[in-house]
């Protein structure tokens, strides 16, 4: 059995770690390489970095602040936002980055997530999923969550699966930043139709959401951000509690 992961996220706007509920409400949650050096040093699995305002922006990933991250951790390390080409990707790998996170641009022009799994492999290609319920269906939503693209979620799950993506970051818009647990249907869902790890994102509060999402569905990892910001729950704590559960973890703490 493959053991979970617990993967805390950095969103970044203007050079500093932020965080927001429901993608909107920012507040600054402090300096991105003090946080990514605590993680590594909490026990953290991996570490996913998202320029949240890249791709509103019309810019590139901040590749110089990747490549300081890079230089303080030793744990898998993800990065998202703004990436549109084979290049860039290129470019945050030679930057430090074990894996690229690709959103809006793969909804745009699906091709390119061939491009990347043919040029360095599925295993360096995270596809992220900002899906939203509404209208009693989960769809899919892009630029940080601003805008509706019509796709329910569960068939393009399937279709970046079958165009190379080597694992899959779902993040529920209702759940983000709320506290109130995992969005425990569409993990569940999502995790069973498709044969790539799925990472759940949205919603984290307490140790025992962690629990719920990894016993009720087949995701492998579980990602939050501002309970570790913010001290709420230490990752060695959380770690602990897992265990207890019966749950495999890595005991990297």
């Amino acid at each position: 059995m493959l053991k979970k992961r617990i993967i805390p996220c950095l969103d970044i706007k203007d050079g500093r770690t932020v965080k927001g509920v429901n993608f909107v409400d920012i507040r600054d949650a402090g300096d991105p390489i003090v946080l990514a050096k605590q993680y590594v040093q909490q026990g953290a699995d991996e570490l996913v970095f998202l320029d949240i305002t890249a791709t509103i922006e019309k810019r590139e990933t901040l590749i110089e602040l990747v490549r300081k991250i890079a230089q303080e951790i030793n744990i898998p390390f993800t990065v998202g936002g703004g990436i549109k080409t084979v290049e860039d990707v290129s470019n945050l790998l030679q930057a430090g980055a074990d894996k690229v996170s690709v959103n809006s641009s793969a909804i745009k022009r699906p091709a390119l997530l061939s491009e990347i799994a043919n040029a360095f492999g599925s295993q360096c290609l995270v596809v992220a999923i900002d899906t939203k319920y509404e209208a009693e269906e989960w769809k899919v939503f892009v630029h940080g969550g601003r805008k509706a693209t019509g796709l329910r979620t569960l068939d393009w799950v399937k279709q970046v699966e079958d165009l190379g993506a080597g694992e899959i970051l779902l993040t529920s818009m209702n759940n983000d930043g709320t506290k109130s647990g995992f969005a425990l249907a569409i993990c569940k869902a999502v995790s069973e139709s498709v044969n790539i790890p799925v990472i759940a994102s949205g919603g984290a509060g307490s140790k025992a959401h962690f629990q719920e999402v990894f016993e009720q569905t087949k995701v492998t990892g579980a990602l939050a951000a501002s309970i570790f910001h913010y001290g709420e729950i230490p990752i060695p704590e959380l770690k602990q509690y897992l265990q207890i559960q019966n749950i495999a973890i890595r005991c990297n703490y």
